[in-house]
């Protein structure tokens, strides 16, 4: 198959998987095509939203429509790295045998990251990284896709371990759930109180959406577009030359090189999603809050002032 067939493939199946999606899940459109970028894009992604948004539902049948495997996790003050990652035992022939833990799966949902410590959140974050868990000196791969959607609560932060920006800065996105509309919630609550169950349909296999994966990166993009993100990302450091006085008032720090990159390659999935066969600045712009939100880190005046990370951006956008 050509990329331009594959494309025009690639456009019919995402919108037959938000389809699959909407029969269990009411709304939630935006967190919903994020995910989907960040899937696409071979990245990851951390949602932020209060208990009882369906965060676990939407990832299970996300993962039942992409015919992958799906695990939870879900994280405590008391979780070890080996309870995530598996561990040697002895077997009855007295030899020692790896028994893997719930990160050998392709979608993880690491359920309130920040309430575990940085221990066991940086085995989750290594493995993120390289695909691959070293346990005793082995090396074990993880099965591609793999895709890790980290949640946080943000309400209560006493006793918790948030993490750090390096880290932060491995998720591809930040996705902000918020709660349904009135008419939402009504449709929520009549397919959530009755016996009917709705089934969802695996559309894809693994290898297609790796060859999917594949076919993003492919994508050409003009230099204008690769300049605009790239100037876009140099506006949020408040010492770069580039910075205006918005910016120097209320950041303290901004996004790094990653941020750079992860704009391109979620610009070129955006585009293909969209059916066209390279990305433009409309595309960059689509998904630069998601991108930037947790990478750019706020002075105590903006906090003062009530300015979020959604005002900065759109400023600069």
């Amino acid at each position: 198959m050509s990329d331009v067939a594959a494309i025009h493939d690639l456009v019919q199946k995402r919108n037959d998987l938000k389809t699959e999606i909407a029969k269990v899940i009411v709304g939630q459109d935006a967190v919903v095509d994020q995910i989907l970028l960040s899937i696409f894009s071979g990245g990851h992604a951390l949602l932020v939203g209060v208990p009882g948004l369906a965060k676990t539902l939407l990832v299970n049948t996300l993962a039942q429509a992409l015919g992958l495997n799906f695990k939870r996790i879900q994280f405590t003050p008391d979780l070890m790295p080996s309870d995530i990652l598996g561990s040697e035992i002895l077997d009855e022939n007295r030899q020692f045998k790896f028994i893997k833990g719930p990160v050998f799966s392709n979608i993880i949902l690491a359920d309130e990251i920040n309430r575990t410590p940085p221990k066991t959140q940086a085995a989750l974050l290594e493995a993120m990284q390289e695909r691959s868990v070293t346990i005793a000196g082995e090396n074990y791969k993880l099965d591609l896709p793999y895709f890790v959607l980290a949640t946080q609560n943000p309400i209560e932060q006493e006793g918790t371990y948030p993490l750090p920006e390096a880290q932060l800065d491995r998720f591809m996105f930040a996705i902000k759930l918020e709660y349904p509309t009135f008419e939402e919630e009504v449709e929520v609550v009549k397919r959530t109180t009755s016996d009917a169950r709705s089934v969802v349909n695996s559309l894809f296999t693994a290898q297609e959406i790796i060859d999917f994966q594949h076919l993003i990166r492919r994508i050409p993009v003009a230099d204008n577009v690769v300049e605009y993100a790239v100037g876009l990302v140099s506006k949020t450091r408040p010492d770069n030359a580039m910075a205006d006085g918005f910016v120097k008032n209320y950041l303290d720090w901004g996004a790094g090189p990653r941020a750079s990159q992860n704009l391109i390659l979620a610009a070129k999935a955006n585009a293909a999603f969209n059916g066209k066969f390279s990305p433009d600045i409309e595309d960059v712009k689509a998904v630069a809050i998601g991108i930037l939100r947790h990478r750019i880190i706020k002075n105590y005046k903006a906090d003062a002032e009530g300015i979020t990370e959604e005002i900065i951006i759109s400023k600069l956008l």
